[in-house]
């Protein structure tokens, strides 16, 4: 099958996932050559999730012997972020629920409903952009300050996660050049990070 110029043969077709034939590195290695994503297997007609995507069954199994666990997702309050103490029991709540969750729930950040939503609708028609504009923002690489990718360690993990990132960051400096946003979504995203930030 063809992604957008990229050779990426579906494994099930060529049965490289018939029993010990399977290559993860090369099925994986020629998903990342795509840079087309996920939405990119879709766009090419893949109608059956490829095992890169699949949870082991083992991992499976073991997860339902195990007894429902009740989760409450973190929510952190911002509403009083300018206080002193306020704003060290955020920072505390923020580092506790990073290391222990991975994310959190933010409330009273001061971004209104309708800025949420355009930044929501920006990101979605960047991942139904032309293929050739994700492409051009690819990369693996964490340092960069905007791009584009699938999953951080396909590589290492067991299976990917099926999933397309837009990730635009600003740890690096609080300087983004407005050019390396995508049109789609840069509006929105630089009244976010200039006027809530």
């Amino acid at each position: 099958m063809d992604i957008s110029g990229t050779k990426f043969s579906y494994p099930e077709s060529t049965g490289e996932l018939s029993g010990d034939h399977f290559d993860r590195a090369k099925v994986v290695q020629a998903f990342d050559d795509s840079k087309a994503g996920v939405k990119g297997l879709i766009d090419a007609g893949v109608v059956k999730v490829p095992t890169i995507f699949i949870r082991p069954q083992d991992e499976l199994s073991e997860d339902l012997k195990s007894p429902p666990v009740e989760m409450q997702v973190p929510v952190i309050d911002l509403g009083n972020i300018g206080e002193r103490y306020s704003r060290e029991r955020i920072v505390t709540e923020v580092r506790c629920a990073s290391e222990e969750w991975g994310f959190f729930q933010v409330v009273n950040h001061g971004i209104p409903l309708n800025v949420l939503e355009e930044m929501i609708d920006g990101i979605r028609m960047f991942h139904e952009e032309d293929p050739e504009v994700k492409r051009a923002l690819y990369s693996l690489d964490p340092v960069k300050r905007v791009r584009f990718y699938s999953y951080a360690d396909a590589y290492q993990s067991k299976y990917v996660f099926w999933k397309d990132t837009l990730n635009i960051s600003m740890l690096v400096s609080d300087h983004l050049d407005p050019d390396e946003i995508p049109k789609t979504c840069r509006y929105v995203v630089l009244i976010v990070f200039y006027l809530y930030s």
